[in-house]
């Protein structure tokens, strides 16, 4: 076992690598981990800097909350500190509209990676960009105590930072509108219940259950990992029989990894 190793700490983001496990910690408990768009490029960075080793990324947030979503003083005419408030960017073209969104969703989408598989370590609040950020990870693992909420209807807004997608593939399309049009707070036991957590424990649990799972996912050989994750993404894509062709098409790249064949 290698020592725990810091490799980005900056903007209320913390990455630390620990042999094949890189653990992405929001550092703001006293704001319920809030988001703004500095701790948007930063959670960016840090998945740009993950060493080639690693196979399985963990996601946490210190304190009492995972985060509580979007920092309100974005809405304030003043924003943040060097940066352009939302009211300002409301007063730019679309194309540059456009462009900081997508920068802003960069921060969600690079823990899609197939290379490797993201665990989301939630408690407490979850909320807006908070539940979207859970959402942007392969897998959930909950404390009983976790409520999530997509609260941006409510305030007029739409969910734009990646978390339709997979809230959409996770619970169906019916359930997703009411969540996000009504923006309730679900519980462990629906989460549960619905196929948004994949596991709930005990507060005091979390760290432990979220390190046996990763133990667990570490246990496989990395390539076959890699090739089911690829495989199982790729389904809402693809028709059964295309579904069939990729899978032959994987298995025989396994095969002729395993008994040492090029292809």
């Amino acid at each position: 076992m290698t020592s725990l190793d810091s490799v980005l700490d900056k903007d209320g983001v913390r990455l630390t690598v620990e042999d094949a496990v890189a653990t992405v910690t929001l550092t703001n408990p006293d704001k319920r981990n809030a988001q703004s768009p500095a701790l948007w490029r930063a959670l960016a960075q840090a998945g740009r800097s993950l060493p080639g080793n690693v196979r399985v990324v963990v996601l946490r947030g210190e304190g009492k909350s995972f985060s509580a979503g979007l920092d309100r003083q974005a809405f304030t005419p003043e924003g943040f500190d060097g940066e352009p408030s939302f009211l300002d960017l409301a007063r730019g073209s679309n194309e540059e509209l456009d462009a900081v969104i997508a920068e802003y969703q960069e921060a969600f989408t690079c823990w899609r990676r197939s290379d490797i598989v993201t665990i989301a370590a939630v408690q407490g609040h979850a909320i807006g960009a908070g539940f979207q950020l859970a959402l942007a990870c392969d897998l959930r693992v909950v404390a009983q105590d976790v409520q999530f909420a997509m609260r941006e209807t409510s305030l007029g807004l739409v969910p734009d930072l990646t978390g339709t997608h997979p809230l959409v593939s996770l619970v169906g399309y019916a359930r997703a509108l009411e969540i996000c049009a009504t923006g309730r707070f679900v519980h462990a036991e629906e989460a549960e219940r619905t196929g948004l957590a994949n596991l709930v424990v005990p507060a005091d649990e979390l760290d432990s259950a979220v390190r046996d799972l990763a133990g667990a996912l570490l246990a496989a050989p990395r390539d076959a990992v890699i090739e089911t994750k690829a495989l199982l993404q790729g389904v809402s894509r693809r028709s059964y029989e295309e579904q069939r062709t990729a899978e032959r098409a994987a298995q025989a790249r396994r095969l002729r990894d395993l008994a040492g064949i090029g292809d």
